[in-house]
């Protein structure tokens, strides 16, 4: 839902505020926040089913971590000039990469 509505405010009410570059970033934070929420939800899905229990909690913290980390810090450089955040999308972008780790991970460990 966050990231539907902050895609939606990003192209209409921030449309007219944000030079283009700005704009894309928030495009960008909205697209990653979107596909892993999808993430989550698969990762939740699979734990209740009774999946790895730890690649997928493993998976599923580093998804919210990168959320707030990666989208977090795009959202807030593209609204506001606080240029020190520049340093922690990287950070979100590797918990990403930890969390498809894990996610692929239980997927290798299903018939161990």
């Amino acid at each position: 839902m966050a990231g539907v509505v902050l895609g939606a405010f990003g192209a209409h009410a921030l449309k007219t505020k944000l030079d283009a570059a700005s704009l894309s970033s928030w495009d960008t934070a909205v697209l990653y926040q979107v596909v892993h929420a999808l993430a989550l939800l698969a990762v939740g899905i699979w734990l209740r089913q009774g999946g790895n229990t730890t690649a997928l909690n493993v998976a599923g913290w580093s998804f919210l971590i990168g959320v707030f980390l990666f989208s977090g810090s795009l959202y807030l450089l593209a609204g506001t000039s606080a240029r020190w955040l520049g340093p922690v999308t990287p950070l979100g972008g590797v918990a990403f990469v930890v969390g498809w780790a894990a996610l692929v991970w239980a997927a290798l460990k299903i018939h161990d």
